[in-house]
């Protein structure tokens, strides 16, 4: 019983110093915010509730209400809408009985968007808080841009990932620095090398006469890659890809292929892995390996095929072109430089006949910024 009445005092008074502290709080007025510049006829209403709102939550003042602030502008005769020095926030504060009173501004500078607040002590007259930040030119995160000022200018933590693509121009991409599109075309050019191993790299090393390509088991490569991002507000970003490469040019073979991927981004670091179909277009022939001397013999060339013969199909210089299909695993990461990205991957290719890999790097570059209008 004695705790059970311990347990009741303490709750009454905790609730009580919770109310009296909440009594205490500074009376504060959001006033109306300058951006005429940056959003023209889109003043009063919407900025300063923004503003308003995002106060209220964080708690540091009791907020006059919207609707008080209209009731005791209509009956006192006070204009709420352009007012922004000292000396008139003072007389409006002091009209409408706060203690505090907020107002800001949203300026257009180049291609940048900076964002201002400040709070003002109506008693004093005197500027206590100010904050200014300097966001890209999204018009689509004015609400973003404005809790992250004033979030900072109380002194509270604010999601740093949020105000990255807010403020870094040559951020990877996503839905908050680029809200006016959800798939990006990044396309540019690929190159790098492979690597042959098993039977396969054997036949491409051995002598024409034999159906081989008499070449080195690691080849440079070449193409270009069709890149389609698919957007989103998370960590990461889905990817398709659609890469048409041309593979031993430096030894004299054209081996053309088609690989299409779909992978994933990370929108903060910029790893990536993908992975999908290969089609390549090589030569092969019909054969058989002889039993004593392992040599490989072609069907056509043989005048009599034996019965115990195992007649295969494999590369082979010497036969008709044939799509030869594969599976690819790819992984990297996407280094930036400015406007430009550097994508660097090794990929793996594995086959029965010998494993497959090799590293490719590319670049292409994107002005994502360019001018949209409010959504």
């Amino acid at each position: 019983m004695k705790r059970l009445t311990l347990s009741l005092i303490l709750f009454v008074a905790t609730s009580f110093s919770l109310l009296v502290a909440q009594s205490n709080r500074p009376l504060l007025a959001v006033g109306d915010i300058d951006a005429n510049d940056a959003l023209p006829g889109n003043g009063y209403s919407t900025l300063t509730e923004m503003a308003m709102r995002k106060m209220e939550r964080i708690g540091t003042y009791e907020i006059l209400d919207q609707y008080d602030m209209n009731f005791l502008a209509k009956r006192d005769g006070i204009n709420l809408t352009g007012c922004f020095s000292k000396i008139c926030l003072t007389e409006m504060g002091t009209k409408l009985h706060v203690d505090k009173i907020l107002t800001g501004s949203i300026r257009t500078v180049g291609d940048n968007i900076t964002v201002n607040f400040r709070i003002l002590d109506v008693k004093n007259g005197t500027v206590e808080r100010t904050h200014t930040n300097d966001f890209l030119k999204i018009n689509a995160e004015y609400r973003n841009m404005i809790e992250i000022t004033l979030d900072e200018l109380m002194g509270n933590p604010v999601d740093e990932e949020i105000k990255k693509k807010l403020t870094l121009k040559n951020d990877f991409d996503n839905t908050v620095n680029n809200p006016y599109q959800l798939r990006l075309r990044t396309d540019g050019p690929r190159m790098g090398f492979t690597m042959f191993t098993g039977e396969t790299a054997a036949i491409l090393g051995s002598n024409r006469n034999n159906g081989g390509f008499e070449a080195q088991p690691m080849m440079f490569q070449f193409g270009y890659q069709f890149e389609k991002q698919y957007l989103n507000e998370g960590n990461f970003q889905a990817l398709f890809e659609f890469i048409p490469m041309m593979t031993g040019l430096d030894q004299g073979l054209f081996i053309p292929s088609i690989t299409v991927m779909n992978g994933l981004r990370n929108n903060k670091n910029g790893w990536e892995f993908a992975f999908g179909p290969t089609f390549s277009v090589v030569t092969k022939s019909q054969g058989y390996y002889t039993a004593d001397t392992h040599k490989w013999t072609l069907l056509n060339d043989s005048l009599q095929t034996p019965e115990n013969a195992d007649v295969i199909t494999r590369l082979d210089s010497r036969g008709d072109a044939a799509i030869q299909a594969g599976f690819i695993f790819a992984f990297g990461k996407t280094f930036k430089s400015g406007k430009l990205n550097i994508p660097v991957n090794a990929f793996l290719i594995p086959n029965n006949k010998g494993l497959r890999f090799g590293v490719s790097f590319g670049f292409n570059a994107r002005d994502r910024y360019a001018y949209s209008p409010v959504r």
